[in-house]
């Protein structure tokens, strides 16, 4: 399979070495340097373009390559305003789209652990849920994408919460999201459920960025010849 890397930093790195472990080559590679003038013909070398830029770049990005008839994989978050615009351009353009707020198949089971046990504790009002999320100082937004999906899979379940917020004290109907930069973290999220008892909680901790890059690499792989809009969950299944 014929790869473009669209975003060419640390993640970008990590990927194309599990990809070319994998017998994958690497036909395009967009960094700063060539990101305003790469062209439709170089991304068309492609069987499938794996997109982590940054978030003012990722949309423009992401249409370039459903123009271009090239299924996209995007990791960039902090887009998601936009998200249904982009969802329906690619469905016109009968184009092909997989989007995950976190590639880690680590992470990816963990999403449904927390959907579980947020659906467990929907009868015990008596336990307040708050989040935390640690990450690298590079890490552009706050709160992260992971920790978005995970407070909106709660939302979803516990219909005493309708919000979430960050770094501020939560109402009782919003869920706490405490966002924490420092060094050479690469990703820990947790979920709390607190009451005057006793607590539970679910934490997960990335070692480094390998279990991204490989499940971005398993999505290209599972992408390839199909059309329409999926998530890890189709990847998963």
């Amino acid at each position: 399979m014929k790869i473009a890397l669209v975003g060419y930093g640390k993640m970008g790195k990590e990927i194309e070495q599990i990809a070319i472990s994998r017998g994958h080559e690497i036909v395009l590679k967009v960094n700063s340097s060539n990101a305003g003038n790469f062209t439709n013909e170089e991304l068309k070398m492609a069987d499938v373009a794996i997109e982590f830029s940054v978030p003012q770049s990722a949309i423009n990005n992401i249409n370039r390559c459903i123009d271009a008839n090239i299924p996209v994989i995007v990791g960039t978050t902090a887009w998601l305003d936009k998200k249904n615009e982009v969802i329906d351009r690619c469905i016109d353009s009968n184009g092909t789209l997989l989007y995950s707020s976190n590639f880690s198949i680590g992470v990816n089971l963990f999403f449904q652990l927390n959907k579980k046990l947020a659906e467990l504790m929907k009868p015990y009002h008596e336990y307040e849920v708050s989040m935390k999320e640690i990450h690298h100082v590079h890490k552009l937004d706050a709160p992260s994408g992971t920790a978005i999906t995970l407070a909106n899979a709660i939302i979803e379940e516990l219909p005493r919460k309708n919000k979430w917020v960050v770094n501020t004290d939560a109402k009782l109907t919003e869920i706490e999201i405490r966002a924490l930069r420092t060094n050479n973290i690469p990703g820990t999220h947790s979920v709390m459920y607190n009451s005057a008892v006793d607590s539970i909680s679910i934490e997960h901790i990335a070692h480094n960025r390998k279990g991204f890059a490989l499940g971005a690499v398993i999505a290209a792989e599972y992408l390839q010849d199909k059309k329409g809009i999926y998530t890890m969950h189709d990847v998963l299944k």
